[in-house]
């Protein structure tokens, strides 16, 4: 997003003035909601948001770990024999 505006208001301040906070999203910028004064959500443009989400990678690819490819893994078969149950 480059150097968008990033306004941030209290949960408050966004009840009060959704409105406010929708013309800078729409205007390409941020909005952080606080609440008890910590970051607790970001309004963003939809653009923006369909750009973070993107994939075009397989729910396969998604779970697959690479950072564990140089990890040796080497195991031994087991073995189970089956019996009869007692009855």
């Amino acid at each position: 997003m480059g150097h968008a505006h990033i306004k941030t208001v209290t949960s408050r301040e966004f009840v009060h003035n959704v409105s406010a906070a929708k013309r800078v999203a729409s205007a390409g910028g941020t909005v952080i909601i606080t609440d008890r004064g910590e970051p607790a959500l970001a309004l963003i443009p939809i653009a923006e948001y369909r750009r973070l989400t993107k994939t075009d990678r397989n729910l396969v690819e998604l779970l697959r770990m690479p950072e564990a490819d140089d990890v040796d893994f080497d195991i031994e078969p087991i073995r189970i024999d089956a019996r009869e149950l007692d009855a």
